[in-house]
C-alpha cells in the first residue's frame, strides 16, 4: 500500500510503502487528527514515520502500482 504525506509548509511529500491495509491506514489517520495526536506508521522496512497532527496537510492511501521497466517496443 503506498501512502502519500503532504505536511503543512514544506515543499515535498513523505511517500512511504507499507503492509498496512486502507482501513488500518486510514483509522490512525482520522484518530491522529481527531485526538491532535503524531500520526505513526511504519514501513515495509520496519522504519517508523512520525508526523505531527497539527502539520498534515493531506493523506493519499493508495494500492501500489508496478512501473513499467524498460522500453516499450511500438
Amino acid at each position: 500500500m503506498e501512502i502519500r504525506i503532504g505536511v503543512q509548509h514544506v515543499a515535498r511529500e513523505i511517500v512511504l510503502e507499507t503492509e498496512a491495509s486502507a482501513e488500518e491506514v486510514n483509522e490512525k489517520v482520522q484518530s491522529s487528527l481527531t485526538r491532535g495526536e503524531v500520526l505513526e506508521l511504519t514501513d515495509k522496512k520496519g522504519k517508523t514515520l512520525l508526523v505531527p497532527a497539527a502539520g498534515i496537510g493531506y493523506v493519499e492511501v493508495g494500492n501500489s502500482t508496478a512501473r513499467p521497466v524498460g522500453f516499450a517496443a511500438q
